[in-house]
């Protein structure tokens, strides 16, 4: 289908699933923190950005080893495995803490998994269908984003406040994920298989290439991806500006899977444009869409106004998230895509801790359209340095 190899469709199905069961949770976690368990926006903006930075970090270590191995899959699945076993822990907490250890168990488990399952992808693409491979991955994440919330909702409508008990049945999206991993074919050197070769004629690594050095316009768009990551806070914010504009919890999770209706929509297309126009300008107007939002959001007060804002927020992620890979890809060495992903990674959830914590510092001391502000202007100058240095 799309003329892409079968494996590219198993890792879209099982992010599918896990997002179904990470995108029920994440929705309501900034109000059950907060009106649950007492958390104030400091504490939401540490545990989530240190979540992040979490599994951010452990992608580089994960990446460098995923190059070192003539097989990926181990690391793939022990991740998926961990963020499985975690989540549905969230059903027994009763204090903050404890929802910072679960929630850096489930980004520790994402750490280990995602640069080798992106160093996977790749080697399942040729250079003019990178684009579209990322952008049908991209695109099937975030229909289980789209799935997930929606469940909850329909299940919060039959059984409202239920947190604890919805919770704990995201067990059951998360195993089937693992046992979806274990379908893809095991290859040791992720070469293709003689019936995939006809769908693509991906990169064979050498392993003694494993020392090329990454060329200086990978090393630019890190420097620019810093600066933009700095003002990209956890979208937890969004929610809680929505939450609190709603008056109630029971209607977000259907707010988070219209956003992604619109992810997963856009990731096709873009995918695809970035293959023919370039990266750089899908990737611009992405980044230009998030700081509309931010500016929206830091100067609209009503739910009206403010939902919509969110719908439009999906853009930058469709237009941005898979097309950004895709360009490390291109930039990367074939023998160094399992590290290049992990640093793309790692800063993007390091710059989502500090911006985190500023966020919430912003929000708490100068309230809620400063620190919007901040992100808006971040992204403003991330964009313009795109097209000066890139």
């Amino acid at each position: 289908m799309f003329g892409l190899p079968r494996a590219v469709w198993l890792l879209g199905w099982v992010s599918l699933a896990t997002d179904a069961a990470t995108e029920s949770v994440y929705p309501l976690l900034p109000f059950f923190l907060t009106s649950v368990l007492g958390a104030g926006a400091v504490s939401l903006g540490v545990i989530e950005g240190a979540a992040e930075a979490v599994n951010s970090l452990l992608k580089i270590l994960s990446g460098r080893r995923s190059d070192k191995s003539r097989s990926k899959r181990p690391l793939v699945l022990l991740g998926y495995g961990v963020s499985s076993a975690a989540k549905p822990f969230i059903a027994l907490v009763t204090q903050p803490i404890q929802v910072f250890v679960v929630r850096i168990l489930d980004r520790l488990g994402k750490g280990v998994r995602s640069s080798p399952r992106d160093a996977m992808l790749a080697s399942w693409a040729t250079p003019e269908t990178r684009g579209r491979v990322y952008g049908v991955h991209q695109a099937m994440d975030n229909l289980g984003a789209v799935i997930g919330p929606v469940l909850a909702t329909l299940f919060l409508l039959a059984y409202p406040g239920r947190y604890r008990t919805l919770f704990a049945l995201t067990v059951i999206p998360g195993a089937i994920s693992v046992l979806l991993i274990l379908l893809i074919p095991e290859r040791q050197d992720d070469a293709p298989s003689k019936a995939d070769t006809a769908a693509s004629k991906p990169d064979v690594v050498s392993s003694s290439s494993l020392t090329d050095k990454f060329p200086p316009q990978f090393t630019r768009f890190m420097v620019i991806l810093t600066i933009f990551a700095l003002g990209n806070s956890t979208d937890a914010f969004l929610l809680l500006r929505l939450t609190d504009a709603a008056g109630s919890a029971k209607f977000v999770p259907l707010m988070w899977a219209g956003i992604h209706v619109v992810k997963s929509t856009v990731s096709f297309v873009s995918g695809d444009w970035s293959d023919r126009i370039g990266r750089r300008a899908v990737i611009a107007t992405g980044w230009i869409v998030y700081a509309v939002v931010y500016a929206g959001f830091a100067v609209s007060t009503t739910l009206t106004a403010l939902l919509s804002w969110f719908i439009v927020y999906g853009f930058y992620f469709g237009f941005a998230e898979g097309t950004e890979k895709a360009l490390v890809a291109d930039l990367a060495p074939a023998s160094r895509r399992g590290t290049a992903f992990g640093v793309y990674n790692a800063i993007v959830g390091v710059g989502a801790l500090l911006a985190s914590i500023v966020f919430g510092l912003l929000w708490t001391s100068f309230g809620a359209t400063i620190a919007f502000g901040v992100g808006a202007a971040l992204a403003s100058v991330a964009t313009a340095l795109l097209f000066v240095a890139l």
